[in-house]
Protein backbone atom coordinates (compact mmCIF):
# COMPACT_ATOMS: atom_id res chain seq x y z
CA UNK A 1 0.00 0.00 0.00
CA UNK A 2 1.20 3.47 -0.81
CA UNK A 3 2.21 5.58 2.17
CA UNK A 4 0.27 8.54 0.84
CA UNK A 5 -3.17 9.46 2.06
CA UNK A 6 -4.26 9.98 -1.55
CA UNK A 7 -4.09 6.22 -1.92
CA UNK A 8 -5.54 5.44 1.49
CA UNK A 9 -8.54 7.69 1.32
CA UNK A 10 -11.85 6.68 -0.26
CA UNK A 11 -15.11 7.99 1.14
CA UNK A 12 -17.19 4.98 0.09
CA UNK A 13 -18.75 3.38 3.13
CA UNK A 14 -21.41 1.01 4.38
CA UNK A 15 -23.49 2.72 7.06
CA UNK A 16 -26.16 1.71 9.53
CA UNK A 17 -28.11 3.27 12.39
CA UNK A 18 -28.99 1.29 15.51
CA UNK A 19 -31.34 2.02 18.42
CA UNK A 20 -28.60 1.81 21.07
CA UNK A 21 -25.15 3.35 21.54
CA UNK A 22 -22.16 1.52 20.08
CA UNK A 23 -19.63 0.88 22.84
CA UNK A 24 -16.91 -0.91 20.85
CA UNK A 25 -16.02 -2.18 17.39
CA UNK A 26 -13.36 -4.43 15.87
CA UNK A 27 -12.60 -6.73 12.93
CA UNK A 28 -12.02 -10.46 13.21
CA UNK A 29 -8.45 -11.66 12.73
CA UNK A 30 -9.21 -12.96 9.23
CA UNK A 31 -10.40 -9.51 8.20
CA UNK A 32 -13.71 -10.84 6.89
CA UNK A 33 -16.16 -9.33 9.38
CA UNK A 34 -16.57 -6.11 11.35
CA UNK A 35 -18.38 -6.27 14.70
CA UNK A 36 -20.16 -3.53 16.61
CA UNK A 37 -21.08 -4.04 20.29
CA UNK A 38 -24.25 -2.27 21.42
CA UNK A 39 -25.69 -1.12 24.69
CA UNK A 40 -28.78 -3.29 24.09
CA UNK A 41 -26.78 -6.53 24.42
CA UNK A 42 -26.45 -7.29 20.71
CA UNK A 43 -23.49 -7.69 18.41
CA UNK A 44 -24.07 -6.35 14.90
CA UNK A 45 -21.85 -7.84 12.21
CA UNK A 46 -20.97 -6.53 8.78
CA UNK A 47 -19.74 -9.15 6.29
CA UNK A 48 -17.23 -7.59 3.91
CA UNK A 49 -17.71 -10.27 1.24
CA UNK A 50 -21.39 -9.62 0.57
CA UNK A 51 -21.84 -6.24 2.30
CA UNK A 52 -24.58 -7.63 4.56
CA UNK A 53 -25.50 -6.90 8.18
CA UNK A 54 -26.60 -9.44 10.79
CA UNK A 55 -27.56 -9.26 14.48
CA UNK A 56 -26.69 -11.63 17.34
CA UNK A 57 -28.04 -11.60 20.89
CA UNK A 58 -25.00 -11.76 23.17
CA UNK A 59 -26.06 -10.46 26.60
CA UNK A 60 -29.24 -9.89 28.60
CA UNK A 61 -28.34 -6.22 28.96
CA UNK A 62 -25.45 -4.10 27.71
CA UNK A 63 -22.32 -5.36 26.00
CA UNK A 64 -19.45 -3.83 27.96
CA UNK A 65 -16.42 -5.14 26.06
CA UNK A 66 -15.54 -6.63 22.68
CA UNK A 67 -12.47 -8.19 21.06
CA UNK A 68 -11.62 -10.44 18.15
CA UNK A 69 -11.42 -14.09 19.14
CA UNK A 70 -8.02 -15.77 19.09
CA UNK A 71 -9.26 -17.85 16.15
CA UNK A 72 -9.27 -16.29 12.67
CA UNK A 73 -13.04 -15.87 12.76
CA UNK A 74 -15.30 -14.91 15.64
CA UNK A 75 -15.49 -12.52 18.58
CA UNK A 76 -15.54 -12.48 22.38
CA UNK A 77 -17.65 -10.18 24.55
CA UNK A 78 -18.25 -9.24 28.18
CA UNK A 79 -21.53 -7.98 29.56
CA UNK A 80 -23.20 -6.54 32.63
CA UNK A 81 -25.10 -9.85 32.99
CA UNK A 82 -21.88 -11.49 34.25
CA UNK A 83 -21.25 -13.46 31.05
CA UNK A 84 -18.01 -13.87 29.10
CA UNK A 85 -19.18 -15.13 25.73
CA UNK A 86 -17.97 -16.20 22.30
CA UNK A 87 -19.58 -15.74 18.89
CA UNK A 88 -18.26 -18.41 16.55
CA UNK A 89 -17.69 -18.17 12.82
CA UNK A 90 -20.91 -20.12 12.25
CA UNK A 91 -22.96 -17.66 14.33
CA UNK A 92 -23.14 -19.89 17.41
CA UNK A 93 -23.13 -18.05 20.76
CA UNK A 94 -21.55 -19.89 23.70
CA UNK A 95 -20.44 -19.15 27.26
CA UNK A 96 -16.75 -19.12 28.09
CA UNK A 97 -17.48 -18.31 31.74
CA UNK A 98 -20.17 -16.79 33.94
CA UNK A 99 -19.75 -14.58 36.98
CA UNK A 100 -23.17 -14.16 38.63
CA UNK A 101 -24.08 -10.65 39.81
CA UNK A 102 -20.81 -9.24 38.40
CA UNK A 103 -19.82 -7.21 35.35
CA UNK A 104 -17.35 -8.46 32.74
CA UNK A 105 -15.91 -5.07 31.86
CA UNK A 106 -12.78 -5.87 29.80
CA UNK A 107 -11.86 -8.67 27.37
CA UNK A 108 -8.80 -9.40 25.23
CA UNK A 109 -7.23 -12.21 23.21
CA UNK A 110 -3.98 -13.24 21.54
CA UNK A 111 -3.36 -14.68 18.10
CA UNK A 112 -2.25 -17.90 19.82
CA UNK A 113 -5.71 -18.18 21.35
CA UNK A 114 -5.28 -17.09 24.96
CA UNK A 115 -8.40 -15.30 26.20
CA UNK A 116 -8.72 -12.85 29.08
CA UNK A 117 -11.50 -11.07 30.91
CA UNK A 118 -11.53 -8.73 33.90
CA UNK A 119 -14.19 -8.99 36.62
CA UNK A 120 -13.79 -6.61 39.53
CA UNK A 121 -10.28 -7.06 40.93
CA UNK A 122 -9.64 -10.36 39.15
CA UNK A 123 -8.09 -11.06 35.75
CA UNK A 124 -9.16 -14.46 34.39
CA UNK A 125 -7.15 -16.28 31.68
CA UNK A 126 -8.47 -19.08 29.44
CA UNK A 127 -7.03 -21.22 26.68
CA UNK A 128 -8.36 -21.22 23.12
CA UNK A 129 -10.96 -23.86 23.98
CA UNK A 130 -12.28 -21.76 26.85
CA UNK A 131 -10.72 -23.80 29.65
CA UNK A 132 -9.70 -21.75 32.69
CA UNK A 133 -5.93 -21.32 33.07
CA UNK A 134 -5.54 -19.02 36.07
CA UNK A 135 -7.08 -16.13 37.98
CA UNK A 136 -4.86 -13.18 38.90
CA UNK A 137 -5.77 -10.86 41.77
CA UNK A 138 -5.18 -7.10 41.94
CA UNK A 139 -5.39 -4.57 44.77
CA UNK A 140 -8.48 -2.85 43.33
CA UNK A 141 -10.91 -2.98 40.44
CA UNK A 142 -9.26 -3.35 37.04
CA UNK A 143 -9.52 -0.30 34.76
CA UNK A 144 -8.13 -1.84 31.56
CA UNK A 145 -6.22 -4.83 30.18
CA UNK A 146 -3.85 -5.34 27.26
CA UNK A 147 -1.71 -8.20 25.90
CA UNK A 148 1.69 -7.38 24.47
CA UNK A 149 2.31 -7.87 20.74
CA UNK A 150 3.62 -11.42 21.24
CA UNK A 151 0.91 -12.48 23.63
CA UNK A 152 3.50 -13.39 26.25
CA UNK A 153 2.55 -10.76 28.83
CA UNK A 154 -0.63 -9.05 29.92
CA UNK A 155 -0.98 -5.82 31.85
CA UNK A 156 -3.89 -4.72 34.04
CA UNK A 157 -4.41 -1.16 35.25
CA UNK A 158 -5.94 -0.39 38.64
CA UNK A 159 -5.76 2.09 41.49
CA UNK A 160 -2.18 3.24 42.20
CA UNK A 161 -0.64 1.70 39.10
CA UNK A 162 -0.52 -1.29 36.77
CA UNK A 163 0.51 -4.92 37.13
CA UNK A 164 2.39 -6.84 34.43
CA UNK A 165 2.11 -10.65 34.29
CA UNK A 166 3.75 -13.40 32.23
CA UNK A 167 0.87 -15.42 30.81
CA UNK A 168 2.58 -18.82 30.83
CA UNK A 169 4.50 -18.45 34.11
CA UNK A 170 4.23 -21.52 36.35
CA UNK A 171 4.76 -19.36 39.40
CA UNK A 172 3.24 -15.91 39.09
CA UNK A 173 5.61 -13.13 40.14
CA UNK A 174 4.04 -9.99 38.73
CA UNK A 175 5.87 -6.76 38.09
CA UNK A 176 4.21 -3.87 39.91
CA UNK A 177 4.27 -0.50 38.18
CA UNK A 178 3.35 2.05 40.80
CA UNK A 179 1.98 5.57 40.55
CA UNK A 180 -0.64 7.12 42.80
CA UNK A 181 -4.10 7.60 41.36
CA UNK A 182 -6.68 5.72 39.34
CA UNK A 183 -5.42 4.13 36.12
CA UNK A 184 -7.87 3.20 33.35
CA UNK A 185 -7.18 2.50 29.64
CA UNK A 186 -3.77 0.90 29.17
CA UNK A 187 -1.43 0.13 26.26
CA UNK A 188 1.88 -1.71 25.80
CA UNK A 189 4.52 -0.42 23.38
CA UNK A 190 4.70 -2.67 20.25
CA UNK A 191 8.30 -3.58 21.06
CA UNK A 192 7.51 -4.11 24.74
CA UNK A 193 9.54 -1.07 25.78
CA UNK A 194 6.91 0.74 27.86
CA UNK A 195 3.49 0.60 29.46
CA UNK A 196 1.24 3.67 29.37
CA UNK A 197 -2.08 4.22 31.16
CA UNK A 198 -4.73 6.91 31.01
CA UNK A 199 -5.55 8.26 34.46
CA UNK A 200 -8.74 9.47 36.07
CA UNK A 201 -7.32 12.98 36.06
CA UNK A 202 -6.50 14.50 32.68
CA UNK A 203 -3.09 12.88 32.23
CA UNK A 204 -1.16 9.84 31.07
CA UNK A 205 1.43 7.95 33.06
CA UNK A 206 4.03 5.63 31.60
CA UNK A 207 6.79 3.32 32.76
CA UNK A 208 9.90 2.53 30.71
CA UNK A 209 10.29 -1.18 31.31
CA UNK A 210 14.07 -1.34 30.82
CA UNK A 211 14.77 0.70 33.93
CA UNK A 212 11.38 1.49 35.47
CA UNK A 213 11.61 5.22 34.77
CA UNK A 214 8.32 7.06 35.21
CA UNK A 215 6.96 9.09 32.30
CA UNK A 216 4.39 11.78 33.04
CA UNK A 217 2.33 13.25 30.18
CA UNK A 218 -0.14 15.95 31.22
CA UNK A 219 -1.82 19.17 30.09
CA UNK A 220 -5.02 17.70 28.69
CA UNK A 221 -8.31 19.64 29.00
CA UNK A 222 -10.36 16.42 29.33
CA UNK A 223 -10.01 12.82 30.44
CA UNK A 224 -8.19 10.59 27.97
CA UNK A 225 -10.54 7.84 26.78
CA UNK A 226 -8.47 6.40 23.94
CA UNK A 227 -4.78 5.77 23.22
CA UNK A 228 -3.00 3.91 20.43
CA UNK A 229 0.66 3.28 19.54
CA UNK A 230 1.75 3.70 15.93
CA UNK A 231 2.78 0.54 14.08
CA UNK A 232 6.47 0.82 15.03
CA UNK A 233 5.93 2.43 18.42
CA UNK A 234 7.51 5.77 17.54
CA UNK A 235 4.32 7.68 18.44
CA UNK A 236 1.52 7.34 20.97
CA UNK A 237 -1.72 8.92 19.77
CA UNK A 238 -4.33 9.99 22.31
CA UNK A 239 -7.74 11.63 22.66
CA UNK A 240 -8.59 14.17 25.36
CA UNK A 241 -7.79 17.45 23.57
CA UNK A 242 -9.10 19.47 20.65
CA UNK A 243 -6.27 18.01 18.55
CA UNK A 244 -4.82 14.54 18.04
CA UNK A 245 -1.97 14.50 20.55
CA UNK A 246 1.02 12.33 19.55
CA UNK A 247 3.83 11.76 22.05
CA UNK A 248 7.26 10.81 20.64
CA UNK A 249 8.66 7.49 21.91
CA UNK A 250 12.07 7.90 20.25
CA UNK A 251 15.16 10.00 20.81
CA UNK A 252 14.74 9.77 24.56
CA UNK A 253 11.07 10.82 24.46
CA UNK A 254 8.47 11.36 25.60
CA UNK A 255 10.08 12.97 28.66
CA UNK A 256 11.52 16.38 27.88
CA UNK A 257 9.84 16.52 24.48
CA UNK A 258 6.67 18.31 23.38
CA UNK A 259 3.95 16.27 21.68
CA UNK A 260 2.89 16.78 18.08
CA UNK A 261 -0.68 18.06 17.68
CA UNK A 262 -2.69 17.37 14.52
CA UNK A 263 -6.13 18.52 13.30
CA UNK A 264 -6.62 21.01 16.11
CA UNK A 265 -8.01 24.48 16.55
CA UNK A 266 -11.76 23.94 16.26
CA UNK A 267 -12.36 23.56 19.99
CA UNK A 268 -14.08 20.19 19.42
CA UNK A 269 -12.51 17.37 21.46
CA UNK A 270 -11.02 14.17 20.05
CA UNK A 271 -12.95 11.23 21.50
CA UNK A 272 -11.27 8.21 19.85
CA UNK A 273 -8.00 7.37 18.09
CA UNK A 274 -6.64 4.33 16.25
CA UNK A 275 -3.28 3.99 14.52
CA UNK A 276 -3.09 2.29 11.13
CA UNK A 277 -1.60 -1.24 11.32
CA UNK A 278 0.72 -0.79 8.30
CA UNK A 279 1.30 2.93 7.77
CA UNK A 280 2.21 5.96 9.88
CA UNK A 281 -1.36 7.19 9.77
CA UNK A 282 -3.79 7.76 12.62
CA UNK A 283 -7.58 7.83 12.49
CA UNK A 284 -9.33 10.15 14.92
CA UNK A 285 -12.96 10.69 15.83
CA UNK A 286 -14.34 13.85 17.42
CA UNK A 287 -17.22 14.64 19.74
CA UNK A 288 -19.16 16.22 16.85
CA UNK A 289 -19.01 13.02 14.75
CA UNK A 290 -16.13 14.07 12.49
CA UNK A 291 -13.65 11.32 11.55
CA UNK A 292 -10.31 12.18 9.96
CA UNK A 293 -7.13 10.47 8.80
CA UNK A 294 -3.82 12.14 9.61
CA UNK A 295 -0.51 11.34 7.96
CA UNK A 296 2.00 11.63 10.80
CA UNK A 297 5.01 12.37 8.57
CA UNK A 298 3.44 15.08 6.41
CA UNK A 299 0.79 16.19 8.95
CA UNK A 300 -1.76 16.16 6.14
CA UNK A 301 -5.38 15.80 7.30
CA UNK A 302 -8.23 14.31 5.28
CA UNK A 303 -11.82 13.85 6.53
CA UNK A 304 -13.54 10.51 5.96
CA UNK A 305 -16.83 11.19 7.75
CA UNK A 306 -18.47 14.60 8.28
CA UNK A 307 -19.17 16.24 11.63
CA UNK A 308 -22.51 17.49 12.87
CA UNK A 309 -23.50 14.26 14.61
CA UNK A 310 -22.96 12.35 17.82
CA UNK A 311 -19.58 11.81 19.48
CA UNK A 312 -17.47 9.06 17.95
CA UNK A 313 -17.22 6.33 20.58
CA UNK A 314 -14.96 3.79 18.88
CA UNK A 315 -12.70 3.23 15.86
CA UNK A 316 -11.05 0.07 14.53
CA UNK A 317 -8.79 -0.80 11.60
CA UNK A 318 -9.05 -3.86 9.39
CA UNK A 319 -5.90 -6.04 9.89
CA UNK A 320 -4.49 -4.84 6.54
CA UNK A 321 -5.67 -1.25 6.93
CA UNK A 322 -8.03 -1.65 3.96
CA UNK A 323 -11.14 -0.67 5.95
CA UNK A 324 -11.92 1.57 8.90
CA UNK A 325 -14.86 0.88 11.23
CA UNK A 326 -16.37 3.85 13.05
CA UNK A 327 -19.29 4.22 15.45
CA UNK A 328 -20.91 6.84 17.65
CA UNK A 329 -22.81 7.24 20.89
CA UNK A 330 -26.20 7.46 19.15
CA UNK A 331 -25.90 4.11 17.36
CA UNK A 332 -24.44 5.25 14.07
CA UNK A 333 -21.96 2.81 12.54
CA UNK A 334 -19.95 2.62 9.34
CA UNK A 335 -17.36 0.46 7.58
CA UNK A 336 -15.39 2.73 5.27
CA UNK A 337 -13.59 1.25 2.25
CA UNK A 338 -10.08 2.65 1.81
CA UNK A 339 -8.89 0.30 -0.92
CA UNK A 340 -9.06 2.64 -3.91
CA UNK A 341 -9.58 6.24 -4.87
CA UNK A 342 -12.97 5.30 -6.37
Amino acid sequence: MSATLEYLIDRRGHRAGFDAPVVACCFDRAGQTAAFALGDGTLRLFDLADASWSSHEMHAAAVLALAADGAPRGFITGGDDGAFRRLGADGTVSDIARFPRRWVEHVASTEAGTLACAVGKTLHLFDAAGNALKSLEHPSSIGGICFDARGKRIVASHYNGCTLWFVAARTDSPRRLEWKGSHLAVAIHPEGEAVVSAMQENALHGWRLADGQDMRMSGYPAKIQSLSFSRNGRWLATSGADAVVLWPFFGGGPMGKAPMELAGGSGVLVSAVACHPKQDVVAAGFTDGLVILADIATQRILPVSPGGGAAISTLAWHPTGAFLATADENGGAAVIDLTSKG
